[in-house]
């Protein structure tokens, strides 16, 4: 007896047969393949439906491209269910963030004047907005702002105020 939601069931054997379902031509999966070289992840999965286009099981699929059997069932309902989009792995940009749109703008205009610190940077977001940043995410508001920033360097307090004057002369 059959079931046909893309499975198979044999009552003699008691052993189930997942079918692939053909969104696309085999060349076409060929095609895709090759131009999805930019996108280095979804391209073991193409080439893992192209071995079940070609007839191989979903073990045997999965142990030719070194994954393990349960991924390889879980990329055939995707690719059963979505196509080509269900390939596309789906990475989560992390959470919120802390600051609004309208608040980094705030602070893009105060940073425009005068020459500021990544530690003054990090105060003067917690005194303002009321949010506590790392140095390091502060440095990365910066470069998102394409702001260049450098830590202090020391003075000499025992400079002389004229010392460029000085070095000119000789």
């Amino acid at each position: 007896m059959y079931f046909y939601t893309y499975l198979q069931y044999y009552s003699v054997t008691r052993r189930m047969v997942w079918e692939v379902r053909r969104h696309i031509s085999e060349s076409d999966l060929l095609k895709a393949i090759k131009s999805e070289r930019v996108r280095a992840r979804i391209v073991p999965r193409l080439m893992f439906i192209r071995l079940l286009y070609k007839g191989m099981s979903v073990p045997k699929a999965s142990s030719e491209m070194k994954i393990q059997k349960r991924l390889g069932y879980i990329w055939l309902k995707k690719w059963n269910n979505f196509g080509i989009d269900g390939l596309i792995p789906m990475i989560s940009p992390g959470g919120p963030r802390r600051l609004s749109d309208e608040q980094l703008k705030q602070l893009k205009d105060d940073l425009s004047s005068g020459s500021w610190t990544t530690e003054d940077v990090r105060k003067h977001i917690e005194e303002r907005f009321r949010v506590i940043y790392s140095a390091r995410q502060v440095s990365r508001i910066l470069k998102g702002f394409n702001m260049h920033h450098s830590e202090p360097y020391p003075h000499d307090y025992r400079k002389p105020k004229n010392a460029e004057d000085n070095v000119k002369e000789l």
